[in-house]
């Protein structure tokens, strides 16, 4: 996958300035590229990286991304497995080269040439290709501030790589190029007056914008309004990192150009556009913008990371694929030009060091479930866990926990829900915990039910959410993906453990109605005991 570290590449602070108009537009990229073309219709891709525990065989993330209309996945290497895989799935990709491989790519043409033979041409539409599937080559990650010592290869190595692909006279032009960190633009805010890193603009910016230029290849960046929220010490407003709409007193307005910007993804996108044309590359303004990753973290640390949550990131992420597939796009500088955009990413990768959100990236666990649902309605079919219409029960934050248990007793005792799932040794089980186990009996139920009106009250202590709650190996039963499990008639079964005083471990067969006997006795019991407590109160 590369070296890749979110925090430290935006070191933006798009803004150095809060305008009393301040800050940023509906975002919009510029010319889509990708498909091998810098012309046609915008799309919305995204990142697989393969720091994830249990992940998908290659087999089965083709089908994972057929399952979720997912056509476009941008991968850091170029494994020849899951491009065989992919090949069968309808997705294109774009194909990576590790930083730790640019030295040899970038030193000896001949690797460059070898590399393309065994990585690329099999493919990319050749005469011995299995399939047409890679739109472009991203070659490296962030190097000059991920990498630097290897920024003197880097455009040897795009440049050998390029020859041995237009020696190997393809149908159809594969673009390469290098994903570059927002942070190489400085002063961003106000757009126009942004300007690229002087110390890189003659040794490497200028020869790759014209490299760019003749080869007709996107200009990559990875840009994260995130960070720009995150390092602006409060001047950002959060709606306007999130594409939400502002008061026109809260808008940003460019006093150069008197444009005025209402999300921050559109003044990043303008100041890139700036800092391309006061390099004075023949040829350069023209050089489209690829997206080559974008996204929010759902989760990260309460202090450090506040605006790391499932709710921000389902709403940066939704309406940044309403926007691309909108009717307006553009931005507030390019209005005619809307750019394609690969969203970091789709699988959380739980085994991925730093802060806590490094691990919290993905709109998918490693287990196929949504981490959280897009609100993507109307805008185009992307991703089949749209789940505006998709809800669960599950138990609320703030409800007492006795009253938590007495409604989890009820609905797997009377309320006849199959509560085998969250027995011990069974896949629900863990985290051993009240409002965990209540959540799943909930959502047995309301689904049981239908969804129907009323059936996620349970006294109060339910709550209606569009958050799918599965988790791990654990499947709620709202969660369409259940659609992909044979249910086998009858009662159902489930294996319990128990251990003795002595520390052996015995197990036996439960049936479902043995676990709901058990759940009515201990709701009968819970039950006498309110109504002792209550009928004490009464008389005293």
């Amino acid at each position: 996958m590369g070296s890749r570290s979110r925090g430290g590449r935006c070191r933006l602070l798009l803004l150095l300035l809060h305008l009393h108009s301040s800050l940023l537009p509906p975002w919009s990229p510029v010319s889509a590229a990708g498909g091998g073309s810098n012309s046609g219709e915008p799309y919305v891709g995204v990142t697989i990286g393969t720091a994830v525990t249990n992940l998908l065989s290659p087999s089965d993330l083709a089908e994972f991304l057929r399952a979720q209309r997912i056509t476009h996945v941008r991968l850091y290497d170029a494994d020849p497995r899951l491009l065989s895989a992919l090949a069968s799935s309808g997705a294109r990709a774009i194909v990576g080269v590790p930083n730790d491989e640019l030295l040899a790519l970038g030193s000896s043409p001949a690797s460059a040439s070898a590399w393309v033979a065994r990585r690329v041409l099999p493919f990319a539409g050749g005469p011995n290709s299995t399939a047409s599937i890679i739109t472009a080559i991203a070659v490296g990650d962030e190097v000059p501030t991920a990498l630097p010592s290897a920024l003197p290869v880097l455009l040897p190595a795009i440049q050998s790589l390029a020859a041995a692909l237009a020696a190997a006279n393809l149908s159809s032009p594969i673009p390469i190029s290098t994903p570059l960190p927002f942070s190489l633009v400085l002063d961003p805010f106000p757009p126009s007056q942004a300007f690229f890193n002087q110390s890189l603009a003659k040794s490497f910016l200028i020869p790759l914008l014209s490299h760019l230029a003749n080869t007709s290849s996107p200009l990559m960046l990875n840009l994260y309004p995130y960070y720009s929220l995150m390092q602006s010490n409060g001047v950002v407003p959060l709606d306007n990192a999130l594409f939400k709409p502002l008061p026109p007193s809260l808008e940003m307005v460019d006093p150069n150009t008197l444009l005025h910007y209402t999300n921050v993804f559109d003044a990043m996108l303008d100041a890139v556009h700036v800092a391309v044309r006061n390099l004075n590359v023949t040829g350069g303004d023209a050089v489209p913008v690829l997206v080559t990753e974008t996204g929010w973290p759902s989760y990260g640390d309460r202090k450090a990371e506040p605006y790391a949550t499932r709710d921000n990131a389902d709403a940066y992420n939704s309406n940044l694929i309403k926007h691309v597939a909108g009717d307006k796009p553009g931005t507030p500088m390019r209005p005619a030009a809307q750019a394609s955009v690969y969203i970091y990413e789709l699988f959380n990768e739980d085994l991925r060091p730093g802060p806590v959100s490094e691990a919290n990236w993905g709109l998918f666990h490693g287990n196929g479930t949504p981490v959280y649902l897009l609100h993507v309605s109307g805008a185009g079919g992307f991703l089949a866990n749209d789940t505006t219409d998709r809800t669960f029960c599950v138990a609320s934050d703030d409800a007492d926990e006795k009253a938590v248990q007495a409604a989890m007793d009820w609905a797997c005792g009377p309320g006849r829900t199959d509560c085998s799932a969250i027995q011990p040794g069974q896949g629900c089980y863990m985290p051993n915990d009240v409002r965990s186990h209540a959540s799943y009996a909930f959502d047995s139920y309301y689904q049981l039910q239908g969804k129907a009106a009323g059936s996620c009250y349970f006294q109060g202590v339910g709550m209606v959410t569009t958050t799918d709650p599965s988790h791990d190996s654990c499947i709620f039963p709202g969660s369409k993906l259940l659609s992909n499990v044979t249910k086998s008639g009858g009662e159902n079964t489930t294996t319990t453990q128990t251990s003795d005083a002595e520390g052996s471990t015995i197990w036996r067969l439960r049936t479902g109605r043995e676990i709901r006997f058990l759940f009515v006795l201990r709701w009968l019991l819970s039950s006498m005991v309110v109504l002792t407590t209550m009928n004490s109160n009464f008389w005293t």
